[in-house]
């Protein structure tokens, strides 16, 4: 049996951690959703499915990969965000789909920002990239909340175009105690 380690991280108000089997009926309903566009979807079924054990063997290959994201207080499971470099991508990306009952409350920049700097402070990482496709504006909002700025244009393998969107290097965040905060336009804190 193979089996995978997925640290646990934890910010004021979430909790991040590996998949589990109760999670894939959320997941294959997000991605059944016209809300999924933006992640290649959406998806029936049997497709969700290869792609939520996708998503816990790039665990078990990389060593890195998507968080589920429950709010800590309730359990309620939100979305997911992680860490992202399927074959045939040039680098790793920092990724994120919340649930539609999630959004507008600093839950994804919260999640991501405990992952980014998990990437940057565990794993000793430089700047990641967001893989946003041009018209997903919500992605596009966060990313530049997060103080990433767009790069360049991408075509993935599978003919999808996007733009890749460069997020500041671990020395261009505020760190303080292993924090990393957003940009002044923020206010949300995270702990990895």
């Amino acid at each position: 049996m193979i089996s995978v380690s997925v640290p646990v991280l934890t910010t004021e108000r979430l909790t991040l951690r590996a998949q589990r089997p109760d999670d894939f009926e959320a997941y294959a309903a997000f991605y059944a959703s016209e809300r999924s566009w933006g992640m290649g979807g959406p998806h029936d079924r049997p497709t969700a499915w290869r792609g939520f054990a996708a998503e816990l063997g790039h665990w078990v290959i990389r060593g890195y990969g998507f968080w589920m994201v429950d709010v800590t207080a309730t359990g309620e499971t939100i979305g997911l965000v992680g860490l992202w470099n399927p074959e045939g991508w040039s680098e790793v990306e920092i990724g994120w789909a919340m649930y539609e009952a999630a959004e507008g409350k600093g839950y994804a920049a919260e999640a991501a920002i405990a992952v980014r700097t998990y990437a940057y402070d565990t794993l000793g990482w430089g700047p990641l990239s967001s893989v946003i496709v041009p018209d997903n504006t919500r992605s596009q909002a966060l990313a530049t909340r997060l103080g990433a700025t767009p790069e360049r244009d991408w075509v993935s393998p599978g003919g999808t175009s996007a733009v890749i969107w460069r997020h500041p290097g671990r020395e261009a965040v505020t760190i303080s105690g292993g924090t990393d905060q957003l940009p002044a336009s923020g206010g949300t804190e995270a702990r990895a």
